[in-house]
């Protein structure tokens, strides 16, 4: 019973995604309430009509009051979690009682995260966005939808089932020495190659960032010099993408047990088992998760339904073309500049094995711009709304007379020939004949219209410039197919001799072999630099063809719910201020610790962790950056030092006394902390 929609303003609904149950259960309700021989309306229609009354209370608590509900629970137990982000409200809803309000929030902020990556500042304007996520093209919108709701079933999956996207931080391939070879091959051969190749080979793009994905694990990763870093929250998310387009199928792709045999010059970490024989769950784990690589087949429906939305999913829908790129917005300069336009292309090695390459597209300077007028007329938006008098009129009646000049000169620079140009320019002449000129009324708050229209055709600037396709007279421009094949196959000589190996490693990246002779008693432990956004965790892979070291039991999936329930529990403490957290749970003992070092491993003071209202922004680094904000927040009182934030959380079988599982977590902590385990990316 789970839901997630996205609505304008006018209570249009602008996208939506619904489990079976939930649209089953909805359409019961309806066709009771229906007319006898009264066919059902689409889906869409339902929904729309299901969630007005919700939608349009929430905006005239805005409108009336300036604040609005951010949660409830129905008397039937279904908990609504809405957040407005600029002009549009995304809600979520769960009826089974799976997901807790943090759960929904979580959800609802990186469905906003990852329509930023695809649509960048276009999501700053509601009317822009409705453009975007509901062309008037009726397939077009399905195929758009189908593919936002894959991107979501696909987080929804590794959430589930994978420790770096429970806890939000990307998890390396330890094996040090093949890194760093697979880096300087990136560096010196693949990246040099590509960059160096002829302007009409290139389009005119180079690539800035390019790394290699085993399932969702890194193998190596480099930035060009010219690069700014990539952060954890965009990595994740291309992440995301990456496996949305080719999904990792971990029963399938692992190899058969003498490639496993080979791979055991790995070390003392590697721990492999047998391959067992084909279970009657191989042939229906594709039914139980559709959307993981599944391709929708064509159904024959009743001609007397409505064609619409809910019967379009009918479509066969063609697999990726890897040779055409996405255009993904990802952060320059830790976050300064937002949403600046990338193309992302994703090549398959082989399944479960993805070479990543982010390229830069020409006239990123406009991005600069456009981000920097918007920043303008949002502050000047923000000062005449609150009334602001006196000094604080003048400082933004200041500030827009240098930014007078700044768009004159740019909107002469884009040349007058353009229509956006043109209306970007009307707009601008009339702001500036009513606050300059005088006879004009000044900076008041006749101004706010205007200054909405001024972001909003900024925005349809950008739009047109690096979303639409017919923004370039020449239609799209890429890598050439013959200039992405080579460095596919580059890249497959390289690691050809290595690939059983890595499918395997994957799955037995670090496994607790190598830490139980020193550990004793030790289950289980999470480790996350969060300063560089990564983790360290041995696996816990469990599935029907493969098993850990905790059997593939009930055994192994109540220690695996464990430590899911325990970071959702560390996280409500987090929010309360606690950086140390010590449970007890049947026969096991719960450890968390959050900590603050320099560069050189010193562990600096305790400081206060501030205390965060139920209803805040969810802690972690893929829709909201908690620990970026949290380090800001410590580093005040530590300037000009280099700061870095660390959380280990540890399970140990209950026996063990509370004395030795504290020595554990601090010799566990030091012990992962050495650079020669933790390759830089």
């Amino acid at each position: 019973m789970k839901c997630l929609l996205i609505a304008s303003e006018s209570a249009e609904i602008l996208f939506h995604w619904t489990d079976q149950e939930f649209q089953q259960n909805v359409q019961e309700k309806y066709r009771s309430s229906q007319e006898e021989g009264e066919g059902l309306p689409a889906f869409e229609d339902i929904i729309s009509t299901l969630f007005a009354p919700i939608i349009i209370s929430c905006g005239t608590m805005v409108y009336r009051q300036g604040d609005s509900y951010t949660s409830f629970t129905t008397e039937n137990n279904h908990i609504y979690v809405l957040c407005q982000f600029d002009e549009c409200l995304y809600i979520a809803v769960n009826g089974d009682g799976e997901e807790k309000e943090d759960d929904l929030r979580r959800k609802l902020y990186v469905m906003r995260k990852i329509t930023e990556v695809m649509f960048g500042m276009v999501t700053l304007s509601g009317s822009l966005l409705r453009k975007e996520l509901r062309p008037q093209d009726t397939e077009q919108r399905v195929r758009l939808w189908k593919h936002l709701q894959s991107l979501l079933d696909t987080y929804n999956y590794l959430r589930e089932n994978d420790q770096s996207f429970l806890v939000e931080a990307v998890e390396r391939l330890i094996h040090p020495t093949l890194c760093e070879q697979c880096i300087e091959f990136l560096e010196r051969r693949l990246v040099q190659q590509i960059n160096s190749s002829s302007q009409v080979e290139r389009a005119g793009e180079e690539v800035l960032h390019t790394f290699i994905l085993v399932h969702t694990k890194l193998l190596a990763f480099y930035s060009s010099r010219t690069a700014s870093t990539l952060n954890t929250s965009d990595l994740l998310t291309l992440i995301i993408m990456a496996q949305n387009m080719y999904p990792s199928n971990v029963e399938l792709d692992e190899p058969s047990p003498e490639d496993a045999e080979s791979t055991s010059g790995s070390g003392p970490e590697s721990f492999y088992t047998p391959e067992p024989s084909p279970s009657s769950r191989d042939s229906s784990s594709s039914a139980e998760q559709p959307a993981r690589g599944s391709t929708p087949v064509f159904e024959f429906v009743d001609p007397d339904i409505q064609m619409a939305e809910d019967s379009l999913h009918t479509l066969e829908i063609s697999p990726p073309d890897p040779s055409t790129p996405r255009r993904v917005f990802l952060e320059l300069k830790d976050g300064q500049l937002p949403m600046v336009p990338h193309s992302m292309y994703c090549l398959p090695l082989w399944p479960g094995i993805t070479l990543v390459l982010l390229t830069k597209v020409p006239n990123i300077q406009l991005t600069r711009s456009v981000y920097s007028f918007l920043e303008d007329f949002t502050k000047l938006e923000k000062c005449l709304n609150e009334g602001q008098a006196g000094s604080g009129a003048a400082r933004g009646q200041l500030n827009m007379h240098n930014t007078r000049s700044k768009l004159d000169k740019f909107i002469r620079d884009l040349g007058p020939n353009e229509l956006q140009c043109v209306q970007l320019l009307n707009v601008w002449t009339e702001f500036k004949n009513r606050a300059f000129t005088r006879g004009g009324s000044g900076f008041n708050k006749d101004l706010i219209p205007l200054c909405k229209s001024m972001k909003t055709q900024l925005c349809s600037l950008y739009r047109q410039r690096f979303l639409t396709e017919s923004g370039s007279a020449d239609g799209p421009r890429c890598l050439s197919p013959a200039l992405q094949e080579r460095a596919q196959t580059m890249v497959q000589e390289k690691l050809m001799d290595w690939k059983d190996f890595l499918l395997v490693k994957s799955k037995r990246n670090i496994t607790m072999v190598s830490y139980l002779e020193e550990f004793p008693g030790l289950v289980h432990f999470i480790w996350v630099d969060r300063s560089s956004g990564q983790i360290i965790a041995p696996s816990l892979s469990i599935t029907e063809r493969t098993t850990s070291e905790l059997g593939k039991g009930p055994v192994a999936h109540y220690i695996k719910s464990k430590v899911w329930g325990l970071v959702r529990t560390t996280r409500q403490y987090l929010r309360k201020g606690y950086s140390t957290v010590t449970l007890r749970d049947g026969d096991f003992y719960f450890c968390y610790f959050l900590w603050f070092e320099n560069e050189n491993g010193y562990r600096l003071e305790a400081g206060d962790i501030p205390i965060l209202p139920d209803d805040s922004l969810p802690i972690g680094m893929l829709g909201y950056d908690y620990y970026r904000k949290l380090l800001r927040y410590y580093g005040k009182n530590h300037q000009g030092e280099a700061v870095k934030c660390y959380e280990l959380l540890t399970v140990h079988l209950g026996v063990i006394p509370t004395e030795i599982i504290l020595q554990h977590c601090r010799q566990l902590a030091s012990k992962l902390w050495e650079p020669s385990r933790n390759p830089l990316l």
